[in-house]
């Protein structure tokens, strides 16, 4: 039975793999213009292994590029150690290619001239191109990988909320920044952080951080295996009735974070091509597993 979820995560891994890996290139390049355009001329840090690639940009004249590769490597050693390969896999390509891209949009930027006096404006600009930017590549199944990995690290051994811990991790890379440019910096950095967000979980997920799947298959101790053993997720089951043929059947009812959604979706539609679920926005999740 392992190998059989085995062969569904690979699939789900390797499904329109083509088009995936070409929105997530598009992707970072558009994250690497921003960043090079928008974040650091204004010294803009927002959290991420981009506000730490400002800082010791402005501190060390450090290359940004250079920095973004060598953390994002080591969270990758990181993710490859206590995630395992499966975990680690979507992550590899963000790894390698946003550094190089930071890298060639610093040289193709150089010519381009912004008037960044209207600070607010970038914000936003920066807040809704790259949070489009992000969420396409949640979208994609992929990971832009980074920081995010010791966030991943921390709930797996310790149980520590991602939101809690990414937060956290942020929060302390923000108010470096703000010793070194100034509190208003701080501000700045939360309007983004927020748009950002918003950006990413109400144009492309939704507006939650957690979606509520109920779920009508044939394969139903599969799916449910596949969600309990493969995604670590509790799975509820309803006992119900049609009301057409009145014929009893079981749904299964699970509360994901959007990280896992394609995963989730892809997956079950690969053990069960002909799978009924029903997915809504959960606002408020606390207790479970």
């Amino acid at each position: 039975m392992d190998t059989f979820f085995e062969n569904i995560i690979n699939q789900v891994q390797k499904r329109d793999i083509i088009k995936r890996i070409i929105i997530l290139l598009i992707s970072l390049l558009v994250l690497s213009f921003v960043y090079n355009l928008l974040l650091l001329p204004t010294d803009l840090v927002a959290g991420g292994v981009n506000g730490i690639a400002i800082i010791t940009n402005y501190v060390y004249e450090i290359d940004s590029s250079l920095m973004i590769f060598l953390i994002s490597l080591s969270c990758l050693f990181f993710s490859l150690m206590y995630l395992g390969k499966e975990r680690t896999l979507g992550s590899i390509l963000a790894t390698f290619i946003y550094p190089l891209f930071v890298k060639l949009t610093a040289l193709l930027t150089q010519n381009i001239t912004i008037n960044y006096d209207d600070k607010f404006l970038i914000i936003i600009f920066a807040g809704v191109i790259g949070g489009l930017a992000n969420g396409f590549i949640y979208k994609t199944g992929f990971s832009n990988g980074g920081l995010p990995i010791i966030s991943q690290i921390l709930y797996k051994y310790h149980k520590i909320p991602i939101a809690k811990s990414s937060m956290v991790i942020n929060s302390i890379i923000i108010i470096i920044g703000s010793i070194f440019f100034g509190w208003s910096m701080l501000m700045y950095a939360i309007i983004l952080v927020f748009i950002n967000n918003l950006m990413i979980d109400k144009v492309l997920l939704g507006i939650s951080n957690n979606k509520a799947f109920y779920i009508v298959t044939t394969k139903e101790k599969e799916v449910r295996e596949y969600i309990m053993n493969n995604l670590k997720h509790t799975v509820t089951i309803f006992d119900v009735k049609g009301a057409f043929l009145e014929k009893k059947r079981n749904v299964l009812f699970s509360v994901i974070p959007k990280r896992d959604y394609y995963r989730l979706t892809e997956g079950i539609k690969l053990i069960d091509p002909k799978v009924f679920f029903v997915v809504e926005d959960a606002y408020e999740v606390k207790g479970g597993k």
